[in-house]
This record gives structure tokens, sequence and C-alpha cells, in this order.
């Protein structure tokens, strides 16, 4: 047994519009009727008759065991006089409105289908546009000449995914043009000869290159199509009560519900076992019965609500594709990538939500997939190359000034390089100077080995002080440093800084003279003391790669360096450790600071006010500091009282 289902649409010889009841009916070669009832407008099988019924008494005769004589010989008699079911069947689709269908193949052969419908045409002929097919599959003749219909039972369907999109509605072999199955339903439940094909070259329509279908007419219905002659479908939800069981088709005591639901109406016929695979995914994701896709298409032509893939279709998901990665590079322009995500994925979405609404408001088919895989595409991309060129220009900036940053400051090196101008700019700045008094005899008693020893181990941690405070050393000078602030990350309150640095790096020394860490009084000089002078200037000074195009350093030069290497060599003559400039003085209000009184600085034509650097402020909240600040500014002033009078 077969079940089968079947659509119905139209009664008493007019068609309805969408909604007519859906119904199937009995197993293949079976045909119920009532007596001097036409019950059906018109069937439509979705099944190919391409063999004769081997239960047919003329064919199941030869297989009986019958001996010539007594019961044998009259029961082949009686066998012989039963009709043949294939007989039975033509003659009951003589008295219906018939379509039989065809499957073509890819293997050429020579059987050709019979073709019932006429085609007129109107601009380039079908045959010129159709991929032709090789061969085809038909039914036995008898029901060709039955039907009053003949068609292709061609369900498209995605080559990737297999879902079924669209289905021809003609077909060609090369030479004739043949109807799809639910194209011929339609006309011969109309009763109509002939089909009308228009296609580009038509008058009225615009000739393309290639030429393409435009739409057909059958009967009374306008039928879009694509340009390869399919039809879009606008698939429904799968309603079992379409259906109707083979099973109740043969239960006499359900004839007369079952023909209230199929008088008059277009039946399709087919299979739907899972078995007999002829099961379908639409777009929907079900797995339908392929009979019900042609029923669906005929109820779509009748409804006249198609699905339109406009000819500017295409174009616009060109400029979508286009317009979208273009807006994806912009945005990574001027946003960080997680940002630049966030805003294409709104992007997508309303490329979407607009394809949405174009289909459910306008019937109409534009394709956001393309511009979307575009904007994705061109996003990793764009990524991809930012990120190799940020770790480039991270790796640049790692070894360009890991020997020289703080690691601190070098992540914020490393996460915005665009605060790196190597080109060289004038900016404020604090410089520091120190050098290590009376290096000269500490020289001469070292052995070289020991020298080296003595030199590491004070600038280890002298350099480590200055990189905790945000400094970059710029280079070291025989037994001197010079260091810089506010380059090449800018940073905030960078006077300061260079003051907390050079305190920490004057506590360092103590600290290493008290714990002998130079091995000077366990070894050759114990009697040396080791004492450093530190100048601090803050002024604007010139900041960028310097030297050839082979061999170049990031350093500062100007004035204010100058400035800050004269004060240096002016502590042992002040007889302070640290000396700061005024302006450095004016940048770090709290520290505990004392007057120096007027410096003469070599080079300069004035002798400039510098400060003594004695402590943090902390140091300076102290009730010591206060009264050494008070008794100092006493014996400044009582200094100039006494100039004043000489």
């Amino acid at each position: 047994m077969v079940r089968c289902g079947v659509e119905a649409i139209g009664h008493g010889g007019t068609l309805l519009p969408k909604g007519g009841t859906a119904s199937a009916t009995g197993s293949a070669g079976c045909q119920p009727t009532w007596e001097g009832t036409r019950w059906a407008g018109g069937v439509a099988f979705d099944i190919i008759f391409a063999e004769p019924d081997r239960t047919s008494p003329s064919r199941y005769i030869d297989q009986l065991d019958l001996d010539d004589a007594g019961m044998g010989q009259q029961a082949y008699t009686q066998l012989r006089r039963l009709p043949d079911h294939d007989q039975v069947l033509a003659e009951a689709m003589a008295t219906v409105p018939v379509v039989v269908g065809f499957a073509t193949t890819e293997r050429p052969n020579d059987r050709r289908p019979m073709r019932k419908a006429g085609f007129a045409f109107a601009g380039t002929v079908p045959t010129a546009i159709l991929p032709p097919f090789q061969g085809s599959v038909t039914s036995l003749p008898l029901f060709d000449e039955a039907a009053r219909g003949a068609a292709s039972l061609s369900l498209g369907q995605d080559s990737a995914s297999g879902i079924v999109r669209q289905i021809p509605l003609l077909l060609s072999d090369g030479r004739q043009i043949y109807p799809g199955l639910a194209l011929e339903a339609l006309r011969v439940a109309q009763g109509a000869t002939s089909i009308t094909v228009r296609s580009t070259g038509a008058s009225g329509e615009q000739t393309s290159r290639p030429p393409a279908l435009v739409e057909l007419r059958v009967g009374q219905f306008t039928v879009p199509m694509t340009a390869e002659g399919e039809l879009f479908l606008r698939f429904g939800r799968n309603r079992p009560e379409r259906l109707v069981s083979a099973r109740d088709v043969l239960d006499p005591d359900r004839h007369q519900s079952i023909r209230s639901r199929i008088e008059g109406h277009i039946v399709f016929i087919g299979t739907s076992a899972a078995g007999l695979h002829d099961r379908r995914v639409t777009p929907l994701a079900e797995s339908v019965a392929g009979v019900t896709i042609h029923a669906q298409a005929v109820e779509q032509i009748i409804a006249q609500d198609f699905l339109r893939r406009p000819d500017w279709a295409k174009g616009l998901e060109i400029l979508l594709t286009i317009g979208a990665g273009g807006f994806v590079a912009l945005l990574l322009g001027r946003l960080s990538a997680r940002y630049a995500a966030v805003v294409m994925i709104g992007a997508i979405a309303a490329l979407f939500g607009g394809a949405w609404l174009t289909f459910s408001r306008l019937s109409l088919l534009v394709d956001p997939l393309y511009p979307s895989l575009g904007a994705v595409a061109v996003y990793l991309a764009v990524t991809s190359l930012l990120y190799l060129t940020t770790d480039r220009e991270k790796r640049f900036v790692r070894q360009a000034f890991s020997r020289y940053l703080a690691p601190e400051l070098l992540q914020k090196l490393e996460a915005a390089p665009d605060q790196l101008r190597l080109g060289g700019e004038i900016r404020p700045m604090t410089i520091l100077f120190m050098d290590v008094r009376d290096f000269t005899p500490i020289s001469e008693r070292l052995s070289p080995e020991a020298l080296i020893r003595f030199l590491n181990t004070l600038f280890s941690p002298l350099t480590e002080a200055i990189q905790e405070c945000h400094g970059v050393v710029d280079k070291y000078i025989g037994d001197s440093i010079m260091a810089f602030w506010n380059a090449p990350v800018e940073v905030p309150n960078h006077a300061a800084l260079a003051c907390s640095a050079a305190l920490k790096m004057q506590a360092i020394v103590d600290h290493l003279n008290a714990t002998d860490a130079f091995g000077l009084r366990s070894g050759e000089a114990p009697e040396l003391i080791v004492h450093i002078g530190i100048g601090l200037n803050t002024g604007e000074a010139c900041v960028g790669n310097m030297g050839s195009e082979n061999r170049f350093n990031y350093s500062v030069v100007g004035d204010a360096v100058n400035v800050a290497a004269r004060i240096e060599s002016s502590c042992k003559g002040a007889g302070a450790p640290i000396l700061i400039s005024e302006e450095a003085a004016r940048e770090v209000e709290g520290f505990a600071v004392l007057e120096a009184g007027l410096v003469p600085l070599k080079g300069k034509s004035k002798p400039m006010k510098l400060f003594a650097l004695v402590g943090d402020p902390a140091v300076a909240r102290t009730s010591a500091f206060q009264e050494l600040a008070r008794d100092h500014h006493r014996l400044l002033a009582a200094r100039c009282y006494i100039w004043s009078n000489q």
C-alpha cells in the first residue's frame, strides 16, 4: 500500500483563490470514483507509471502452475477474462482531466516525453535560454494517451543545502519546451490549450545579455519567472489537513466525507512515505512530501501572491557588499576592534531586518548574506592587518625602549604607539644628571674589572629607581647618568617624579655605602666613600631620534639639558647632593626644598637661582624641617643685608 498526498484547489469548474481544500487519494494505479459523478476538477500524478503492473491477471497468470485440464484450465480461462489493471487505470484517467509526469535524466536516451500543451512565444525562444536535459523516464504510452496533460516532476533545490526554494515551470530538451507539473495541472484544470511565454526581446521588454525569461500566462493567470524559468516559492507551514491517506480513500465508509473535500478541486497524487525518497526540505526547515510543493505552487499562482527578485536586486546587493565593507573599514579606522565589531553586528542585523521587511511587506527577495559576509570579511582582513601592524609596532617599541623605560610605561607606549613621535618634537620635560663625586681617585685605586663591577653595582639600582618613577635613562656617560621625564609617553607631574627619583637615588647610595656593597672597605680602598651629585631642571627640550641613517638613538637636546648638566656640576660647590632649578622648584610645591642662592652657571650670562632638594612632602611637613627652613630663610636674609651694606 502506498500512502498518497493530494492538494485540491478550485470548485465547480471555477478556480478559487488561496485557501482551497486540500486532499489526497488512493494507491498508485487505483483511482476511486463514484458512479455518474466526475468528482475531481483535475488530477495531477506526482508518480511515473513507467512499468506495467505486475499484479495484472494477464501477467500474473504466467506465474501460476496450472495444468491444461480440469480446474486448472477453467481457472486459466477465467483469469484471462479479468480486465488488465493498467487498462482500467487508463480508462479511469480518460474520464477526468489528468496530468501524468515524466522525470529528466542526465544520461542521454532516445525517449522523449509526450507534450500535450501548446506554447506561444514572445521574445527570445525559450529553447535558447533553458539548459537542455539529456534524457527522460516517461509513463507507459497508454497512460500518456489517456491523460490530457504531461509534465515534468522535477523540483529544483540548492545543490549545497538540498533545500527547495524554487521549482522549474519550464524545461527544454533543446528542441521543445515542456511544462512543470504545477503549471500543467493548472492549464488542464482551466481547459486551456496553450501557454504563452514572454522573454527578453519581446515588445516592452528590455533586451539583456544573456537573454532571460520574464513571465508566462496560462489561462487567466500570469506567472512571473526567474531568468531560468523557475518560480520562487513562498512556503507556508505544512498543514496535515491538506492530506488524505490512501487508507481512507479505500475505506467505503469514508467516501462521502472525502468526496466533499475533493469534488471539483485540482488533486495532486503522490507518495509521502520516507522509504520512497520523495521527502524534501523547505526553507521553513520542514521535511515534506514532494507532492505538497507542487500543490503549494499552484495555490500561490491562483492567489497571485508571488515572491519576486527584481532585476536591480543583484546590483543592490553588490553595492551593499561594497558599502558594508567600506563602512567596516571606516569604523576600524576610528574605533577599536571591539566597538567596531558591535557596530558591525548592528549593521548586519539592520541588513537582515531590511531584507525581512522587503520580503514580508513587498514580497521582494533581496539577499543580505553577501553584504554581511563582505562586512565580516573586511573586518577580519582589516583587524588581521591592524594586528600585524600593531604587533610590529609593539616589537619595535619594545626593542627600542625596553632598556630605557619602566615596564608600565612600556605597556602604555605599546597600547598607544601614536604617542611616539620619532621625528622629534618640542615638549616640556624634566632632565636629570647624576655624577659620582671624586671618581678619579676611585678609578685609580680599582682594577679595570673591579671598576666595571663598581659601576654596575651603582648604576643597576639607580636605573631601577629612575624607571620606577617613570623616567627614561638616556645614556651612561662614564660615571654619570642622564635621564629625562615626559617622553616618549606623556607623564603628568614629571618634575615631582624626577625629584622622587633623585631622593631614592641618594638613599640607595647611602645604603650601598652602609652595606659596603661596592666592596671598598674590604677591598682596595677602605677609606673611600661614594658620593653622588644630582642636578634637575624643568623646561622645554627637543626629543626624538638623533644620529645617522644607519645608527641613531632616542635622546633629548636643548638648553634645558645643558642647564641640568651645569646644575649637577654645581652641587659640590653649593654643598648639596641634589640641586634643582627654580622652574623645577615651582613644579614641585610641597617638597622639602631650601634656596641655595644665585649660582653662576657655565655658559650663562647671569647667575641662576637654585634650590637644594632635602626631602619629599612627608619631610617637608616635619617640624624639624620647618624649623630648618625658617633658620635658613633668616640666614639668607642676613646674608643679603650684609652683602647690600658692603
